[in-house]
């Protein structure tokens, strides 16, 4: 496994302990679906939703990918969408790079393009802004992750999606412009990676 160093430090430090019960309950069944995919021998296709696509479905969809990895789970595909397109923010990829993944950013424009990699031979990431059911996404067999409660809220049926999970985390925008901001971030992205290691580890 060549996954990069400091990305390694940091699933290390994850723990269990750290999870709580009820949110538990909630990866559980995200886990359930997972497990049901592999059993019937079927790709996995887990889709990532938030308002913009612009935090933290991104950060859910790169956590899930590299979790994958790490446990040897094949086909596993992770996507990301919104209900409205916007940008990756500039902040979500300071945070990853400091937390260990090399990005690349592919273009200059509103909505840039960026890949993200975990580790050297595998395939990056490609990441930007899109609505959930962008001609990049699956249109159908795929599994939504609502990250936000207002797309939760907004978004009462996801076309072609099997099921759905309210997985919902705080919104790290609240903390834009503040001195605390790249901390807040950093707590968040790393929340999220934790409950996804726990997602993936207790696959069967």
């Amino acid at each position: 496994m060549l996954m990069f160093p400091e990305i390694l430090k940091n699933i290390e430090s994850f723990s269990d302990q750290n999870i709580q019960a009820e949110r538990k309950f909630a990866l559980q069944k995200l886990v359930d679906y997972i497990n049901k995919k592999r059993e019937s021998d079927e790709t996995i296709r887990l889709n990532f939703i938030c308002t913009h696509n612009s935090r933290r479905s991104h950060l859910a969809q790169i956590w899930a990918q590299t979790m994958a990895y790490y446990f040897g789970l094949k086909n596993v595909s992770c996507y990301s969408g919104g209900t409205e397109a916007t940008a990756m923010f500039p902040m979500v990829v300071e945070t990853l790079i400091h937390q260990g993944f090399q990005i690349q950013k592919l273009n200059v424009s509103e909505n840039p393009v960026y890949t993200i990699k975990f580790t050297e031979n595998e395939p990056a990431i490609i990441c930007f802004s899109k609505t959930y059911d962008d001609a990049f996404n699956p249109k159908s067999n795929f599994g939504a992750i609502m990250t936000c409660d207002h797309a939760d809220k907004n978004c009462p049926i996801v076309q072609g999606a099997e099921t759905r999970f309210p997985i919902q985390y705080g919104d790290p925008k609240l903390y834009d412009g503040m001195a605390i901001q790249s901390e807040k971030y950093a707590e968040r992205s790393l929340e999220i990676g934790e409950e996804m290691w726990w997602v993936f580890r207790s696959i069967l």
